[in-house]
């Protein structure tokens, strides 16, 4: 019964794959097109016929209508541009995916997310001990203000960085 249930719901998973490639075939129907947009839009709304809190039932709903319209779908479908789809959702499903690729990319949202940081801290650290906000200079003599909103992006940068390496 496990096994059942997870070739089943693999099969879902490559229908709504092969729908999504299908939809984008001109060959398919226009019909068949708008049946497939809005099973995907019930599918992924958070507007549901029966809520979700609603004990039993409410998810009852998301397992009986999704696939309903999955197969409404692919009946719609001319059989051999649907078994092309299929073929083409299989092939990418059986893609390797890379953990490595996916550490290298987390790493650096990580990496550029400190980097934002540390640059803030110097720059709103540094720039209060000194002065720099209050309008005061360091010897604590009163300078003006900087007007940083009238600079361009380039001015406004390297000011910024000859602020934090002073």
């Amino acid at each position: 019964m496990p096994n059942k249930l997870k070739e089943w719901a693999r099969a879902i998973k490559r229908d709504v794959h092969a729908i999504y490639l299908a939809a984008r075939d001109p060959r398919v129907p226009w019909y068949a097109k708008a049946l497939a947009l809005c099973v995907a839009g019930y599918a992924l709304s958070p507007i549901d016929l029966i809520p979700d809190f609603v004990p039993i039932f409410g998810y009852l709903d998301d397992l009986v209508i999704v696939p309903l319209g999955i197969v409404a779908v692919v009946k719609l479908i001319p059989p051999e541009i649907m078994a092309e789809h299929r073929a083409a959702a299989a092939i990418a499903s059986e893609r390797p995916t890379s953990r490595m690729a996916a550490a290298v990319i987390a790493l650096i949202w990580v990496a550029s997310m400190a980097l934002v940081a540390w640059v803030a801290y110097r720059y709103f650290v540094s720039a209060s001990s000194t002065g720099l906000l209050t309008g005061m200079s360091a010897s604590g003599t009163s300078a003006t203000l900087k007007h940083r909103g009238s600079m361009s992006g380039s001015e406004l940068f390297s000011d910024i960085s000859s602020d934090i390496s002073a």
